[in-house]
């Protein structure tokens, strides 16, 4: 049975509506049966058929945050684009609430190609995507799979698989270690079928202690504050289900990047703490590659990770136009 949608139809974006372009909500299923709700973004006028871009991340938020400004001001600067809430969160559908899969995560780009594909106003041979943040690591396992992916960006990209299997920094880069987390997260798959519900992990934490990580206080003052809180945010509110990752453990996603044949655009901060995701992601992607050429790292002087985000003055948009209008053609 279809799960039935309720749409916001009013405004309620963390980012003021751009009077520059026409918006609308989309939906579209993907391959599992999940239907995907969007923002649609085009350019107000224009001529014949729009080259196209999917966006979507950060890994936690949905459309109303970081990935439907990207859309929005790349539908200013003329193309057709849709930020979409991923599987299993915001307004798209999918049961149990709240989980992640490297496969349906990776899928629901895919679907949103499908959906760019056939659209009356895109040319299904200029369409592009942006993934932000662990979107950016999905982005990129995306563009290994989709021939129909032209053009990818990362920002400010984590490998989702990575971090979970290793912790931050790779500080928990061992056999034991990752023993350690998956005796916890099968202890807790029994409570959760026990309880008949699934526990939630928390998102970003109310209170930051003041010997807190800087990452910690970084992503705080997006998600808590005026300037990225939303209700519909697991990173706003209660988080992933503890198990939510769980499957990202022993899933490397990017195994075939070196084989993606389309332009990749790796942007990131300098100061990020995550900025060794992209470094490290970059190097193995041009690594014994035959594709080397239109792979590029832009590394942002002094930008923290959350920079990228949604700060225009920082968020290299007119590299991103030019990367796309000389990529996607």
């Amino acid at each position: 049975m279809e799960e039935k949608l309720n749409l916001v139809q009013e405004w309620d974006k963390t980012f003021p509506k751009s009077e520059k372009v026409n918006h609308k909500k989309v939906t579209f299923h993907n391959r599992y049966g999940i239907t995907l709700v969007a923002d649609l973004y085009e350019p107000k006028s224009y001529e014949g058929k729009l080259p196209a871009i999917a966006v979507c991340g950060p890994f936690g938020a949905v459309k109303e945050q970081s990935s439907g400004l990207y859309a929005q001001e790349m539908a200013e600067r003329g193309f057709l684009t849709i930020a979409f809430d991923p599987s299993f969160t915001g307004e798209s559908t999918g049961t149990p609430r709240y989980m992640a899969s490297p496969d349906i995560n990776t899928e629901d780009f895919q679907a949103a190609v499908d959906f760019l594909s056939v659209q009356e106003n895109v040319d299904s041979e200029k369409i592009g995507i942006i993934g932000i943040c662990g979107w950016g690591g999905m982005a990129l396992n995306t563009a290994a799979l989709d021939t129909r992916i032209k053009a990818t960006v990362a920002s400010t990209m984590y490998d989702m698989t990575r971090v979970n299997a290793n912790g931050y920094f790779d500080s928990e880069d061992s056999e034991e270690q990752r023993h350690e987390k998956k005796v916890a997260l099968n202890k807790q798959r029994t409570e959760d079928y026990k309880n008949g519900n699934y526990k939630l992990g928390g998102g970003v934490v109310e209170e930051v202690p003041e010997d807190a990580p800087f990452f910690v206080k970084d992503y705080h003052d997006y998600y808590k504050t005026k300037r990225g809180y939303h209700e519909r945010s697991l990173n706003s509110n209660g988080g992933w289900n503890v198990i939510g990752c769980m499957s990202f453990m022993n899933q490397p996603i990017l195994k075939y990047s070196n084989e993606i044949r389309s332009s990749v655009l790796i942007i990131h901060g300098e100061k990020a703490h995550s900025c060794y995701f992209s470094k490290d992601a970059y190097k193995d992607m041009i690594t014994n590659s035959k594709y080397a050429d239109n792979k590029e790292l832009m590394i942002i002087p002094n930008a923290v990770h959350t920079d990228l985000y949604d700060r225009k003055d920082i968020i290299p948009f007119d590299k991103i136009e030019d990367f796309f209008k000389t990529n996607l053609k």
